[in-house]
């Protein structure tokens, strides 16, 4: 069963996805909160595989929201993923940053959404290639500064190889395919490399992976 808390300022998006979310006889809603304050006091009682936050909500905001359940070790086990109106804007890359697992625009579709609480609960891909995709064009067009980012030295050569394609938008399948190894090799080096990185998920890899210089932003 995957456990989902709610955490969303509008009484009508809150009902609306719960009502999505009831019909699926392998999701559970366990609890509903219209602030990120009233939200991490829901996390921590009812320790979610799912928190879906809204970013812009008062007293406690999605992305700081984000930051304290990334920080706090009793909360490793919850994939905060984001819910945003406005697409790939700054407040979502703020968010990744902070620790979440990827986002989600309001308007999607009710079957990509039961999908992607799904793949976010197994902690695997949790951001599909056409949304690092689009994690890469922001680079290309607005790249960070280099370097600046943690070190990837504890990481084999391997690792380091299936990190950088992570960060070019490929799949478990494609990295499996341009490394010559089983896909489940494939997402072993990943996970090493999320263990190694403190990373939660690939949303952070990207970022990690362009921050530190491993891959360099291209010319627009």
């Amino acid at each position: 069963m995957i456990r989902v808390l709610l955490v969303d300022d509008q009484p009508l998006i809150r009902s609306g996805f719960r009502a999505l979310l009831d019909l699926e006889d392998d999701i559970e809603v366990v609890a509903e909160a219209g602030d990120g304050m009233e939200g991490l006091a829901l996390a921590r009682e009812h320790l979610p595989d799912i928190a879906l936050i809204d970013i812009q909500m008062p007293v406690v905001d999605g992305i700081e929201a984000t930051r304290r359940i990334a920080a706090d070790p009793a909360l490793a086990g919850v994939h905060v993923v984001i819910l945003t109106n406005y697409g790939l804007d700054e407040y979502v890359f703020n968010a990744l940053r902070a620790g979440a697992a990827g986002f989600l625009v309001k308007d999607i579709v009710p079957e990509d959404f039961l999908h992607a609480v799904r793949v976010a609960a197994r902690g695997d891909a949790l951001l599909a290639p056409s949304i690092t995709r689009k994690l890469i064009n922001r680079y290309v067009t607005q790249p960070l500064h280099t370097g600046t980012g943690r070190g990837l030295k504890g990481l084999t050569n391997r690792e380091r190889e299936a990190v950088a394609l992570v960060a070019q938008g490929l799949s478990n399948d494609e990295i499996a395919d341009r490394l010559v190894i089983s896909p489940l090799t494939a997402k072993t080096h990943i996970n090493r490399a999320m263990v190694k990185l403190h990373a939660r998920d690939r949303a952070q890899l990207v970022v990690l992976a362009y921050e530190s210089g491993l891959v360099v932003p291209r010319n627009p």
